[in-house]
């Protein structure tokens, strides 16, 4: 049997763009859907099972950003690729904010386009590979606190969590290595990859956000800790036993 093909949702207003994009995206063997405006764009994502949502940031009706944080705020984990045509650095920093795995600025070359899809598919693909080194689950358990790295759950004190795809993956590298202390830099670099050097308020804004939804009292977090003139933490085995 045939696989069927993944399916990439485009939001753009550009009928050109459009064309040309899909042209590419079909040479790659992926089914493409799209949408004109941002209203129609977001009733589609929320109504469809799409692997890839390509969404521009001006649009009739409802901008891309606010498609994406709509998106988010429905715990849609779809890979989200943003394109603009404007190159403000704050359009950058709250497409990612607002949950974007990735970003490219007008006009981009399509190779470039290229590589950037096939990386969010590899990335997507890798996260829902099991750990190749044990056939067994995953699963790190810190106090009430349990992360099932293949499933991508998790659970504290009995209740599952709601998280964004990045703020699992920040969470999952912390919990892979416990009282290591990681700069801002270092954590975009690992989470959110090179291409984003220098957006440390990304890094701020998840870490505020994943703190909110995983510690009893964020202004005291128990497990996400403040090393100060470095960045952040996770709580140390030792500290655990003490």
């Amino acid at each position: 049997m045939h696989e069927s093909p993944k399916q990439v949702l485009v939001v753009e207003d550009d009928p050109t763009i459009v064309e040309l994009l899909g042209i590419h995206l079909k040479d790659l063997g992926f089914a493409i859907d799209h949408a004109s405006n941002g209203r129609k764009g977001l009733d589609k994502a929320l109504a469809g099972n799409h692997d890839l949502l390509i969404l521009d940031v001006m649009l009739p009706e409802m901008d891309g950003l606010e498609i994406c944080k709509r998106i988010r705020q429905e715990n849609r984990k779809v890979p989200i690729l943003m394109l603009t045509s404007r190159s403000e650095e704050l359009d950058k920093v709250l497409g990612l904010e607002l949950g974007a795995d990735d970003y490219i600025t007008k006009p981009f070359s399509i190779r470039e386009f290229i590589a950037r899809v096939k990386a969010l598919f590899r990335r997507m693909e890798a996260d829902t590979q099991p750990d190749a080194t044990d056939g067994q689950p995953e699963i790190l358990e810190f106090a009430a606190l349990t992360i099932d790295l293949t499933k991508r759950k998790v659970i504290l004190s009995g209740n599952t969590l709601d998280l964004t795809a990045k703020e699992f993956d920040l969470l999952a590298l912390f919990a892979r290595n416990p009282g290591r202390a990681y700069n801002r830099q270092q954590l975009l670099d690992q989470v959110w990859g090179y291409q984003f050097s220098g957006y440390d308020h990304t890094v701020n804004s998840h870490i505020n956000r994943l703190r909110a939804k995983l510690e009893a009292d964020p202004a005291e977090p128990f497990f996400i800790k403040t090393v100060w003139g470095v960045g952040y933490r996770f709580i140390d085995l030792d500290e655990l036993e003490s």
